[in-house]
């Protein structure tokens, strides 16, 4: 019979294989091709990593043997568990012993493989491989070349040339096939796709005596962030016929079996006149004569592989014999695999089924309670050829349970003990720390050294068993010491130095320091320095076990560093300055005080006695103190204080009040306060600005006290006009002397300039305002103008919103 190769570019990741070889007659299939020695042998490991730029590379170089990580075996005892992906099992379910997975969820731009070589056998024209596979890939939605991928390739090594129906590429891209679904559980993001397990074959029809290799190559996407990893299964029968073809003679039907994984599957009878069936399993009851010849037409999945038409022969030769396996024994229950790998088309039973995971295939596990005889009774599955085979599991239990007598931690000298017990048993060896004790095969063992012991417990019928692990500490009480050094220190600089001086007859010493500040170590020995001032008693506890423990104790001193703190406001000149002495109590310890005060005179006094300044300046003030407990360093703090003087006092120009209407005037601020005199015709005496308003003329006396305390004197001149107007003098002195520097307009009752504008004898504007301050300083661009007649113009608004407008000339005297 023959048959092609589906080859499925499918676009998903995580591949498991089972090959199953086909050819014309039965033959051994090559060695360990189904990875049933449960080793890597003949197979060829690859590790190596994948790159992409504009397309897909994946570099790879034989790793001498599996790498971990990239190349792991699983076995189908006790089995491997479940994919976290896809929840299928990671062992094929094709009753096979071994499964391998390539690959891992690492990502990392990793890229494995593993390769398999063999020669086809010169007469086998016909020659097919059969794989099962499971699939598990991130898919990132990248770009086709640089998503996670599965490659194989199968090579004609002998005419070095690729088989491409038998040749393709898993990648996550594009259209699903069927049976694929996305992962409940991808752990971020990105989504997962999965496939369960699945069968494939490979199509190597015409290369008899050909050298072919298989290469499957697992990849991680090339940003080296998204896995890609397969599972791979061998099929371990290689037969000739299909599943069914050959039967028994007295089965009552004929199952016959195509390959499974194609889309579609039609059967014909020889002469292709009638149609039999459109499933992957035909049926035929009663079974048709021996000779009867079949065959199935087999459709792909479109542009996934070659379509092709295999040939069944049927004949009524099968015979059936039934492997229960060798006597084992079960000890303590724990099971153990009986049988033998299941055969297709072949039904399996065992009696008693209690004991055992399933009794319905060829090799569940064991686990009875008593020994016990197991029948397996075998047939084909039209019904014939039943056999029958016995296996023995005797069934052991040993009784690992450890007694402890005593404590499992106690101090000698104090009437402890402990003793371990066991019970009886053929043989018994007892451990110490994982190595075992010469001579100690007794039920009981006294224990005499800290130590973690067990037990491992023998029958006479080959069962063994170890105790739970029991931790023994011994121990003495250590005797605690320490020498705790300079014991009363000053705050500033302080360092205690506590050195251990414990000792200890048996096991090793631990120690814990409670300092008294919330601090607590576990070294031996201590050095600590306190953050504030305080009594403290400070604990050493050193133990040798959690119960065998002694402490000691001692108070330590940190006394107090004064800290200089005063306060000095400063003065004007001849007037009295007194600095207060802030400087906290160090309760206990009397403090000496130093004052400077940066005039030569000095003080010894707490609070020393007051000082005046005739000469206005910056002195530096200080203060320096110290305690008799703590005598050094010195603590000194040093204040610069201004002794200011008065600032002479001005005459303000002449303000003109429209009578009865308010003259808001204007003080120099400079000082903390002002005080005008008399209070006539204002609002208020103590402001900078208080207002005017009356009928008659005011001269007052504006007293400005600055911080310090000194005084200044100022005078402000009011007088009183009928109607607002606004007034320019006819000359102006700009010599800087303070007197008529500026030409500026005098306003009376004037709440707003429009514009002061001044012009030069050619017609120029030398200068232009809205304010009645500065004025103009008789300089164009900077320069200064000589003696010049100039003519102004100037509008405002009156306080009773008249429009006031004049014009005129005056004369600049140099």
């Amino acid at each position: 019979m023959r048959f092609c190769h589906l080859t499925p570019r499918l676009l998903f990741t995580g591949l498991c294989i089972a090959l199953c070889c086909f050819y014309g007659n039965t033959q051994t299939c090559p060695a360990n091709i189904d990875f049933e020695n449960g080793t890597f042998d003949a197979w060829t490991c690859y590790s190596g990593y994948v790159t992409g730029n504009g397309q897909n590379v994946i570099s790879l170089t034989p790793s001498g043997g599996p790498v971990p990580g990239q190349h792991t075996m699983f076995s189908s005892f006790p089995g491997g568990g479940f994919d976290p992906y896809g929840g299928f099992p990671v062992n094929c379910p094709n009753g096979s012993g071994y499964s391998i997975k390539l690959g891992n969820n690492y990502g990392g731009g990793q890229a494995e493989g593993i390769s398999y070589e063999f020669t086809i056998p010169a007469n086998e024209d016909y020659y097919t491989l059969i794989y099962n596979y499971a699939v598990v890939f991130q898919d990132p939605n990248h770009q086709e070349y640089q998503q996670p991928r599965l490659e194989i390739e199968v090579l004609n090594v002998t005419d070095n040339s690729v088989i491409y129906c038998s040749s393709f590429t898993f990648i996550p891209f594009g259209t699903i096939l069927p049976g694929f679904f996305e992962s409940p559980d991808p752990g971020s993001d990105t989504k997962v796709w999965c496939k369960d397990w699945t069968a494939v074959s490979i199509n190597l029809d015409g290369h008899a005596g050909k050298t072919v290799r298989l290469f499957f190559k697992t990849a991680d996407c090339t940003f080296q962030r998204h896995f890609g990893y397969a599972y791979i299964d061998v099929n371990s029968e290689c037969s000739g016929t299909f599943t069914g073809a050959t039967y028994c003679p007295d089965d009552t039907l004929v199952n016959i079996v195509a390959p499974y994984g194609y889309q579609g599957y039609t059967w014909y009878n020889n002469a292709f006149t009638q149609v039999l069936g459109n499933q992957q399993i035909l049926t035929l009851r009663p079974p048709p004569p021996a000779g009867t010849n079949v065959a199935v037409q087999l459709l792909p999945y479109s542009g996934y592989g070659c379509a092709d038409t295999l040939y069944a022969r049927l004949v009524d030769t099968l015979t059936v014999t039934a492997h229960a396996g060798i006597d084992v024994s079960s000890c303590n229950n724990n099971p153990v695999p009986i049988g033998s790998p299941p055969k297709a088309g072949l039904v399996y039973k065992w009696s008693p089924a209690t004991g055992l995971s399933n009794p319905n295939i060829a090799n569940p596990h064991a686990a009875p309670d008593i020994t016990t005889t197991y029948i397996l009774t075998v047939n084909h599955d039209g019904g014939g050829c039943i056999d029958t085979d016995t296996v023995l599991v005797r069934a052991a239990a040993i009784n690992k349970s450890l007694q402890l007598i005593g404590k499992a931690n106690y101090c000698i000298g104090q009437g402890d003990s402990a003793i371990l017990k066991v019970n009886p048993t053929d043989s018994i060896q007892w451990y110490k720390n994982d190595i075992p004790i010469s001579g100690a095969n007794e039920t009981e063992l006294r224990i005499t050294e800290t130590g973690v012991y067990y037990a491992v417990l023998f029958n006479n019928i080959g069962c063994s068993v170890a105790t739970d692990r029991q931790p023994i500490t011994i121990s003495s009480v250590p005797v605690p010491g320490v020498t705790f050094g300079i014991s009363n220190q000053c705050l500033v600089g302080n360092r205690f130095v506590f050195t251990n001086t414990s000792t200890n007859a048996v096991g090793a010493m631990q120690y814990r320091w409670i300092l008294g500040d919330g601090t607590t170590t576990l070294s031996r020995d201590v050095t600590h320095s306190y953050a504030q001032a305080g009594v403290y008693t400070v604990k050493m506890i050193v133990n040798s076990s959690s119960v065998c423990m002694d402490s000691v104790m001692s108070v330590i001193k940190v006394y107090q560093n004064p800290v200089a703190a005063f306060d000095v406001a400063p003065v004007c000149i001849n007037l009295p300055l007194q600095a207060v002495n802030k400087t906290i109590d160090t309760i206990g310890s009397p403090i000496n005080y130093l004052w400077n005060f940066g005039n030569g005179q000095s003080s010894t006094d707490r609070n020393p006695p007051i000082q005046v300044y005739p000469v206005a300046g910056t002195y530096p003030i200080t203060l320096s103190v110290n305690s008799v407990q703590c005598p050094s360093p010195s603590d000194v703090l040093k204040r610069n204080i201004v002794i200011d003087k008065p600032r002479p006092g001005i005459t303000y120009p002449v303000q003109y009040a429209v009578i009865d209407y308010p003259l808001v005037l204007q003080a120099r601020q400079f000082g903390e306060t002002a005080l005008w005199s008399p209070g006539t015709h204002l609002n208020t005496q103590e402001s900078y600005t208080p207002v005017f308003k009356g009928a008659s003329d005011q001269l007052y006396s504006i007293e400005i006290k600055t911080i310090s305390g000194c005084l200044t004197t100022d005078i402000q001149e009011v007088k009183t006009v009928k109607e607002a107007d606004i007034y320019v003098p006819s000359a102006f002195t700009p010599n800087n002397d303070g007197l008529n520097d500026h030409l500026r307009p005098i306003l009376m009752g004037i709440k707003e300039i429009r514009y002061f504008k001044v012009f030069n004898r050619w017609g120029q504007m030398v200068y232009q305002s809205k304010n009645e301050l500065p004025g103009w300083d008789g300089t164009i661009n900077g320069i200064p103008q000589s003696s010049v007649v100039v003519a102004w113009m100037i509008e405002g608004i009156s306080i009773d919103n008249r429009i006031i407008t004049r014009k005129g000339t005056s004369t600049l005297v140099r």
